[in-house]
């Protein structure tokens, strides 16, 4: 755990994520990224130097009419002393039963990020903390360049106006190899998804293409990252232009 705790260390120095007295609203799934983020963020007050709290949302779309079991996040939460809040949406039958989106991520998404906002400002949160890793970043970028012909990604850290909310992304620079042995020496239970379009999405081609890339010309991965950053766009650019970047591992 010690050097995804350096990930995020880097991460929240370098875009300035976090300030005393933020409520930080994490947003879990159950899935591991999220799992070591939260597991992160409550190790990481520990010697930081930050005084900030937290809350656990977890939103259930309820594939299936069926309700998720998140025993297991809420057993970490316990044991880290922190707030949980787990709220039952109907997510999962506006994007399969009634709108019956033929590629229902991007709703989905966008369903389940205005639920976050409202849960986390319910909260008396002013900051909501995703677990996008250093891939998601990779894969997000190629995506928005093959798919929608533009250069960028999601910010490290953003400002919602209408919320007056910061979202902010402690796992940018962390590789998601570094997080799975993290999170299995956590020895935490990841809660599996039912969601019925898990691996048959844009997303986990794009994942299959940049690790078949990454098999041929190691270091491909890492070059899309340095890209990203070298362009400077949605907030990207290096605060110290001498900056070396991070890579995967």
């Amino acid at each position: 755990m010690q050097r995804i705790l350096g990930y995020m260390r880097k991460a929240i120095q370098e875009f300035d994520m976090i300030k005393d007295g933020d409520r930080i609203a994490v947003g879990v799934s159950g899935g591991k990224d999220s799992l070591c983020l939260l597991a992160g963020l409550s190790l990481l007050r520990r010697f930081i130097g930050i005084d900030y709290s937290l809350t656990a949302i977890t939103l259930d779309p309820m594939f299936n009419g069926q309700p998720g079991s998140y025993d297991a996040v809420n057993q970490l939460c316990m044991a880290h002393g922190i707030e949980y809040r787990l709220i039952r949406t109907h997510i999962g039958e506006i994007v399969f039963d009634i709108r019956k989106e033929p590629n229902p991520c991007s709703l989905c998404a966008r369903l389940r990020r205005g639920a976050l906002h409202d849960a986390a400002k319910e909260a008396g949160c002013n900051v909501v903390a995703l677990g996008h890793h250093y891939n998601d970043v990779v894969e997000t970028f190629m995506m928005n360049l093959f798919i929608e012909g533009r250069v960028g990604c999601f910010s490290p850290k953003s400002y919602l106006s209408r919320k007056e909310l910061y979202m902010i992304r402690p796992l940018v620079f962390a590789p998601e190899t570094a997080i799975r042995s993290a999170v299995k020496r956590l020895e935490v239970e990841v809660v599996k998804s039912v969601c019925p379009a898990d691996g048959a999405t844009k997303r986990e081609e794009m994942k299959e293409f940049i690790k078949d890339m990454e098999y041929r010309d190691k270091g491909f991965t890492d070059r899309l990252f340095g890209a990203l950053r070298r362009s400077g766009v949605d907030g990207w650019g290096f605060k110290d232009k001498k900056a070396g970047e991070l890579g995967s591992e």
